[in-house]
């Protein structure tokens, strides 16, 4: 069916990933042994259409691509799930790729990437009927004039509109007054509000922005969130980490179902950080993409790392924002 009713409606990146497992992360001038190299599908809204597919829900995809053997690897993956795939492949061009070097004791990686401009999406390439007929739209950064336009379009047809952006770049700003739940990482919300203090980072950009609600996540901090009236905050789980790639992705990808579920705040947050914790379990990107069952048993029953912020801290910061309005 042509422009059917979707859950999830994302714009951006993807990537084949070349995943170089190594000893240890090498010094300047240094030598290291690589132990293995694997070829992974990744770029993060790709992989959270992946997820939310898996998960049960109707998923289309929008992005852009070489005319080589990894689009093709690409479009083959997303129909093989289901995913309806608008893939606007540029002639003569490599696809975009990324090189993840992977420390063997930590798991901790570092991303290389590589983008040729001529895989830019522009919103000719959109058609308004595939954003809102969405229940959510999920964008990131990579092309902010396509996503502009999208978000546009998602908010005046009251389709609700959330992103992934990790750093400052050309189109943030423009994009964040179309965005109604921001998953951003802590250090652009601290570059966006001048404050490092991050509970007193996102009330100001709430209301800066009239967002419904923001939340940074925070690594093995875990997440929190200000949904304009109180503070949210999830500690991660302890997991056995082989390889933190797609940790925020799969974070994403949870945020997403919960919202779509209409779970409460505290359900959200904990539910997409067991399962970034369980993909940190496996290699790559879409490592390990548990089943709802295993996230959910995780959440319940998982030990967690040390948290972040302490309930009193949150607490006192609640009252002062509830005094301040």
């Amino acid at each position: 069916m042509k422009n059917k009713r979707v859950d999830i409606t994302g714009i951006g990146e993807n990537a084949v990933d070349h995943v170089l497992r190594l000893s240890e992360f090498p010094a300047p001038d240094g030598k290291v042994l690589i132990e293995s190299v694997a070829q992974r599908l990744g770029g993060q809204i790709a992989t959270v259409m992946v997820a939310c597919r898996l998960w049960g829900l109707e998923a289309r995809y929008i992005g852009s691509s070489g005319d080589d053997a990894s689009a093709d690897m690409h479009q083959s993956e997303f129909a093989r799930l289901g995913i309806e795939t608008h893939l606007v492949r540029a002639q003569d061009t490599v696809s975009r790729l990324s090189y993840i070097l992977v420390d063997r004791g930590s798991g901790s990686r570092a991303v290389l990437s590589r983008r040729a401009k001529q895989l830019s999406l522009s919103p000719a390439h959109l058609e308004k009927e595939w954003i809102v007929n969405s229940r959510l739209l999920h964008v990131d950064a990579e092309n902010p004039e396509a996503s502009l336009r999208a978000a546009q379009w998602a908010r005046n047809a009251e389709v609700p509109v959330m992103c992934d952006f990790d750093l400052f770049t050309d189109g943030v700003e423009s994009l964040l007054p179309w965005i109604d739940y921001p998953v951003i990482s802590s250090r652009l919300a601290s570059s966006l509000s001048r404050d490092t203090r991050l509970l007193s980072a996102l009330p100001s950009l709430q209301r800066k922005f009239g967002f419904r609600a923001i939340c940074v996540t925070l690594g093995e901090g875990g997440a929190l969130a200000w949904d304009g009236s109180r503070f949210w905050y999830a500690p991660s789980f302890r997991v056995k980490v082989v390889d933190t790639t797609g940790a925020g992705d799969l974070f994403h990808a949870g945020f997403a179902y919960g919202l779509l579920r209409g779970w409460r705040w505290k359900k959200v947050l904990e539910f997409s950080c067991a399962a970034a914790g369980l993909n940190c379990t496996a290699e790559g990107a879409r490592g390990r993409i548990a089943k709802l069952a295993e996230i959910e048993k995780l959440r319940k029953t998982g030990r967690r790392n040390p948290a972040h912020f302490t309930a009193r801290q949150i607490g006192a910061t609640d009252q002062q924002e509830t005094r301040q309005r």
